[in-house]
């Protein structure tokens, strides 16, 4: 019996033994086969030299913690950089640091303060020339729940044509008459013009009724003095133009 536990005791003895000695070669080449990975993944320079040559030193933007190129340097002065300029894994691998964003208008030409714009020489409606009336008024009215009654006197042998912007068709108002327009609601645009062509001297003053105004039309004698339109604020004022 005692040889018999002696020989089970060698036997399995042995098999831990033998299990060692195949397990031992096969960890040295796991840890080689691991090194050689490592070794064979390259490491990627995250700012190349490239950023920095021709073309992409004046066509790409570098990524963030990298030295800027010429047109990073430039985008930045312009505040116009994307809010990241950090590029995908596969534009570092090609060296590219994300392509630039097309400069706005406004930083390619930038407007100085004193320029003005222009109006344009086609028509305009007499209702958008009166959107930039003339610095003084020609009168101003006391106005009653923001409306206002206006009355056109037609002083001229001629027919006047008159329209309330928004609120009428054209009109026309014979020569040596007049119309009466009742509760118009301020800001309103008038606008007239003799049908035979001819300039009018437009001449706005408040009536004696409150929350009035009279406007008579006579025959002017050249064009400087011709009147179209005529605007009524909300705080009263009257423009011509």
């Amino acid at each position: 019996m005692k040889f018999q536990n002696f020989r089970k005791s060698a036997e399995l003895f042995g098999a831990i033994c033998g299990g060692l000695l195949i397990a031992l070669p096969a960890i040295p080449q796991a840890l080689a086969q691991q090194s050689v990975a490592q070794q064979s993944t390259p490491k990627i320079n995250p700012c190349p030299r490239i950023f920095y040559e021709e073309p992409h030193n004046s066509q790409v933007v570098v990524p963030q913690g990298c030295p800027p190129n010429a047109l990073t340097k430039r985008l930045a002065a312009q505040g116009v950089l994307p809010t990241s300029a950090t590029p995908s894994p596969e534009q570092t691998t090609l060296g590219v640091g994300g392509e630039a964003p097309a400069p706005s208008v406004s930083s390619q030409r930038p407007v100085s303060s004193d320029q003005t714009q222009q109006p344009s020489t086609g028509a305009v409606s007499s209702d958008q020339q009166l959107l930039q009336p003339r610095q003084t008024p020609s009168t101003t009215i006391a106005l009653a729940n923001n409306r206002v009654n206006v009355r056109l006197v037609n002083d001229t042998a001629a027919n006047v044509t008159y329209q309330v912007i928004g609120d009428t068709a054209p009109r026309s108002l014979q020569g040596k008459s007049y119309v009466t327009l009742q509760g118009l609601r301020v800001p309103v645009t008038v606008t007239f013009e003799r049908q035979d062509g001819g300039q009018l001297i437009v001449t706005p003053q408040p009536s004696s009724e409150s929350g009035s105004l009279e406007v008579k039309f006579k025959e002017a004698t050249n064009a400087a003095q011709g009147r179209s339109a005529m605007r009524i604020e909300r705080n009263g004022s009257v423009f011509l133009n």
